[in-house]
């Protein structure tokens, strides 16, 4: 399969991106970011934009793609639900409607966050942009469309942009939590199976997300149908 990434240069994309590079499914990842990631590989391309909304000029190019990895975002501290909105929702979903004009034969999946608020209303204003973004991107066109819900990761060998965070509360963290701790490697290979296999749910929490990486050609999965 050929897959977009976008977000390589933030923890999670570039996690992804180190499992695409090393998994024989993937032929071909297409990083779509606002600046270059230094790497050189041979399934490695990369289109880098000022804006994403500029993806329209590249419809030839795009429409060739089996899935897009979105792993773009940024942290809420120090955002208020305005600045929130603006570079979450604004950000994702924009670029996912376009993306699905150019090829809705493609599978969609975004790293949302665990505890999202897919009812819109609740108290935690990241929880509420997340849910109102998840909400947004599941009525899209897409051949399908997953959100994914991990808690804490834990990175992959040779990354370099793991948070420092990550790095030393991770494990201290891990125990006390309900979600399960996943590796970002088992992240990247569950969105490959998403995109080969499919999955009953839109929404995958931490568990979905390990059960799913560990799944590849099972038979176990259904393709969900989008209408």
């Amino acid at each position: 399969m050929k897959v977009i990434l976008t977000g390589a240069t933030g923890m999670v994309g570039e996690g992804v991106l180190f499992e695409c590079l090393e998994n024989h499914a993937v032929t071909e990842v297409l990083i779509i970011g606002r600046r270059n990631y230094d790497l050189e590989h041979p399934k490695l391309k990369q289109l880098v934009l000022k804006d994403f909304s500029e993806i329209k000029n590249h419809s030839d190019l795009l429409k060739n793609y089996d899935g897009c990895f979105f792993c773009a975002g940024v942290s809420s501290v120090g955002e208020n639900e305005e600045s929130f909105t603006r570079k979450t929702y604004d950000f994702a979903v924009p670029f996912a409607k376009a993306l699905s004009e150019i090829n809705s034969e493609m599978t969609f999946i975004y790293v949302s966050g665990n505890r999202t608020d897919s009812s819109e209303k609740g108290k935690v204003m990241w929880a509420r942009v997340k849910g109102r973004t998840e909400n947004a991107l599941i009525k899209l066109p897409f051949k399908g469309q997953y959100n994914f819900r991990p808690a804490i990761m834990t990175g992959t060998k040779g990354q370099k942009n793991v948070k420092t965070i990550y790095k030393i509360l991770g494990p201290l963290m891990s125990p006390f939590l309900s979600a399960k701790t996943l590796k970002l490697s088992e992240v990247g290979k569950a969105m490959i199976n998403a995109v080969s296999e499919g999955y009953i749910k839109q929404i995958l929490e931490a568990d979905d997300i390990f059960d799913l990486s560990k799944n590849m050609q099972s038979g176990t999965h259904l393709k969900i149908s989008i209408t």
